[in-house]
């Protein structure tokens, strides 16, 4: 196994090196590959695949080295910092806002959307309670969750960063509904 490593050693040298200027990082990071190479052997299917695989974690750790040399500038002092409890202002916001718009739903849509938003029923509950099978109770709820995207939108102005509501604006021209 030994030779196959010094047979690919100055192929991977020649890779990073293209990639990486300094010769004395070119040596760390081939033999950051090797280590990582040695402590993964385990992971390798066939030898035949002994090059790709290489390749791979050469490349892995070229990554890895330009991800930790990645400057860090501080924030400017006079950035104003937002406030940590901004989104959930936001949220609790827009959950006054959509109530009332789930009350001009029709009631075969409303109904069930409050039994599964408000109340946290799960759908199987709200079918059974509503003498629905499972399919038509998901349907009224999609359906009323479209209805209710849309009135929110024609009213409102909402900013979503990774799920969560940071941002809620009520348009001024059309928001007798909020």
């Amino acid at each position: 196994m030994h030779t196959h490593w010094q047979q690919h050693r100055a192929q991977l040298q020649r890779y990073i090196a293209r990639q990486v200027q300094d010769p004395d990082t070119v040596e760390d990071l081939l033999q950051e590959v090797y280590i990582k190479a040695h402590t993964q052997l385990h992971q390798l299917r066939a030898k035949g695949s002994l090059s790709a695989w290489l390749y791979r974690i050469a490349h892995n750790v070229v990554m890895d080295h330009y991800r930790q040399q990645r400057p860090h500038a501080p924030l400017p002092e006079e950035l104003a910092e937002s406030p940590a409890d901004q989104p959930a202002a936001a949220h609790q916001q827009l959950a006054r806002c959509l109530e009332p718009l789930m009350d001009k739903l029709p009631a075969r849509y409303s109904e069930p959307l409050k039994m599964a938003e408000l109340e946290g029923l799960s759908q199987q509950a709200i079918a059974d309670r509503l003498g629905l099978s499972l399919s038509g109770a998901k349907s009224r709820i999609q359906r009323a969750r479209t209805q209710l995207r849309q009135q929110l939108t024609r009213c409102c102005e909402v900013e979503i960063e990774q799920g969560n509501v940071t941002a809620f604006k009520p348009k001024k021209e059309n928001c007798q509904d909020c």
